[in-house]
């Protein structure tokens, strides 16, 4: 039978994604609060500090979820997971909006506006984000009979 676009990646490859997620969130965390650092950017102001602990926990609990994801990843801890974080990244989103801790002055072009509307995406992109967890979770948690008679990203046919 021919696979389901459904069908979700080799165990193996999706190991590497979580590590790489795992480096990548790790690099972060130094390169925001150690070398060399979120003050290097000329941009960030000293507001920074109203909102990195939220940066850094939402970074860490991505960090601590992969790590889980490594040791194993069925479909309904994924979608858990998935849910907590773009969660906690919505409020941090909303809270990095409501401090905006960015100065672009000097610039003839308006990159006030323009981090605005990143945020406004990434909120947005989020709240969707977190709609398709929750129903992939639904989904997931539902027992056979509630999904029909489906299995390993076939149909079966009686």
């Amino acid at each position: 039978m021919a696979a389901s676009t459904r069908d979700r990646p080799a165990r193996g490859a999706r190991r590497v994604g979580y590590v790489v997620s795992v480096v990548v969130n790790a690099a972060l965390l130094v390169a925001v609060n150690g070398w060399p650092g979120w003050e290097v950017l000329p941009f960030l102001t000293a507001d920074t500090r109203q909102v990195l602990g939220l940066v850094n926990a939402s970074i860490l609990l991505t960090l601590a979820v992969n790590l889980v994801y490594i040791v194993s990843d069925p479909r309904w801890l994924r979608a858990l997971g998935d849910l907590i974080t773009t969660t906690v990244s919505i409020v941090v989103t909303v809270r990095i909006w409501q401090v905006f801790p960015f100065d672009f002055a000097g610039s003839a072009f308006d990159w006030g506006l323009v981090a605005r509307i990143l945020l406004g995406l990434a909120i947005g992109g989020s709240v969707i984000a977190a709609v398709v967890a929750l129903v992939t979770l639904v989904r997931a948690t539902a027992s056979p009979s509630d999904r029909g008679a489906r299995s390993g990203g076939t149909w079966r046919h009686a």
